[in-house]
């Protein structure tokens, strides 16, 4: 990946609501593969004082439609069709996804990803499908 997509990959994350409602940033970005933070915050916590698993969801989500656009292109349409998740630990700091596109086919690219927290603990694992859609997504 050059400097121009990874550049137009930042903005279309950008233009993304619910990543400015997070603060999610991006920490990696290569072909393939993104890594994603989401700072931790006690406004989010569950049931059991720590990071709410449907959050962690959405990281995870976001991580690795990142990671499917570094393929398809940042103007692409794509869009999730299935996700699970396994929860492993708590998670009470900052959690990070790494999403590495497992394949990127002509339809569906299913994705891996590791969530962990601060210290590295590995808190989650899932895998997220995405399907791509015909044509650019519109800007407007």
């Amino acid at each position: 990946m050059d400097e121009t997509q990874r550049s137009a990959l930042r903005q279309r994350l950008g233009a993304i609501p619910i990543t400015a409602s997070l603060h999610l940033r991006l920490d990696t970005l290569d072909l393939g593969l993104a890594t994603l933070t989401a700072p931790y915050n006690r406004a989010f916590d569950g049931i059991f004082r720590s990071f709410h698993g449907g959050l962690l969801m959405t990281l995870a989500d976001t991580a690795a439609c990142v990671a499917v656009l570094t393929h398809a292109g940042p103007d692409a349409q794509v869009t999730t069709t299935d996700m699970g998740i396994r929860f492993l630990a708590p998670c009470r700091s900052d959690a990070t996804a790494t999403a590495r596109v497992i394949k990127f086919g002509r339809t569906l690219c299913p994705v891996a990803v590791d969530l962990r927290d601060a210290a590295g603990v590995l808190v989650a694992v899932a895998q997220v499908t995405y399907m791509r859609l015909a044509g650019p997504t519109p800007r407007g």
